[in-house]
């Protein structure tokens, strides 16, 4: 079974994710950024497949994947 990489706020913005916390919120309610998980009571993380694979369709988008 594959590991399951999860990515904090810290390590959002260490990606160049740098958006405040209500922002995330309401990309993740129109459904323009993964959804979080919630990993303990005060404690939320995504998925880093899922922050990959929204990096690089964003990427994509603008025509200069690698």
């Amino acid at each position: 079974m594959e590991n399951t990489v999860l990515l904090d706020l810290a390590a959002l913005r260490r990606r160049g994710i740098r958006v405040s916390k209500s922002t995330l919120l309401r990309l993740e309610a129109k459904g323009r950024f993964p959804k979080r998980v919630r990993i303990g009571d005060h404690s939320i993380a995504w998925l880093q497949t899922e922050i990959d694979a929204h990096i690089e369709a964003l990427s994509l988008a603008r025509g200069t994947a690698s």
